[in-house]
């Protein structure tokens, strides 16, 4: 299934807040949250943004890396939920060929947001964390709450 990230916010819980990008896959009308760390949250917001903060964070060295090795990565796929987590793969073209990657989703969403690869969500996956959109229209936007810069 196509999938476009939709946004990226911070939840209150009981715990605290906690960040969640949400996924919008096409054609359907619910979201797939997928709960993350700040600091990923915040790469992906820099990534959708297109912020550029001048020296590279992780996620642009990488990119970075595997540009300059001759790769271009062309989607990531969420394929599966484990005990509550969600499991990616990152699918890189390279001069060898096309190499499928295990990477967390949060990784593998901020990469996307720096190159427009395309994402995607196995049906299952959606069908098992697939929540009422509105449940997260609400919500604080991270670059409202966290400082990005």
């Amino acid at each position: 299934m196509n999938a476009t990230i939709d946004a990226v916010r911070v939840a209150g819980t009981e715990q605290g807040p906690v960040a969640v990008v949400v996924l919008a896959v096409e054609g359907e009308s619910d979201v797939l949250p997928i709960f993350i760390g700040f600091e990923e949250a915040a790469s992906i917001a820099r990534g959708v943004d297109a912020e550029d903060i001048g020296r590279p964070l992780t996620h642009d060295l990488l990119l970075d890396v595997v540009e300059e090795l001759g790769g271009r990565v062309t989607r990531i796929v969420v394929d599966d939920v484990e005990d509550g987590t969600y499991i990616a793969d990152l699918h890189v073209d390279t001069p060898r060929g096309e190499a499928v990657i295990d990477a967390r989703p949060s990784d593998s969403l901020a990469l996307a947001a720096r190159t427009n690869a395309d994402v995607e969500v196995e049906r299952s996956v959606f069908d098992a964390g697939a929540q009422p959109a509105a449940e997260f229209d609400d919500l604080d936007e991270i670059q409202d709450v966290a400082e990005l810069a």
